[in-house]
């Protein structure tokens, strides 16, 4: 079942940043990741977040997610984004809809 990985960015150095945005993308693809959103609007909902830069990235699993995040080509490349900004973060598996499956509680 699909995994999400969903990640609220606030940027502190741009320049390290966007070495960092140009070096993940074939890491996230080698796993199995893709992005669903990189950057963008944020469009204000119900609560009060405080929202700078949002990703979600899909993976096919958990353990491809996790895979991804403590694999030896993404932890200097990882170590950048530390470096650059300050990150929020979380994991939530998808829910399979085909056959009228149950929604997970």
């Amino acid at each position: 079942m699909s995994v999400y990985v969903i990640a609220d960015i606030d940027i502190k150095d741009r320049d390290a940043y966007t070495e960092y945005q140009k070096l993940v993308p074939p890491i996230i693809k080698k796993y199995g990741g893709r992005y669903l959103v990189r950057g963008g609007t944020i469009i204000p909902g119900e609560g009060d977040w405080d929202l700078t830069r949002i990703i979600i990235l899909e993976f096919p699993t958990v353990e491809d997610a996790q895979a991804m995040l403590t694999s030896e080509e993404y932890a200097p490349v990882g170590a950048i984004r530390h470096k650059a900004a300050v990150s929020r973060s979380f994991m939530v598996e998808g829910v399979d809809i085909s056959n009228d499956a149950p929604v997970a509680k």
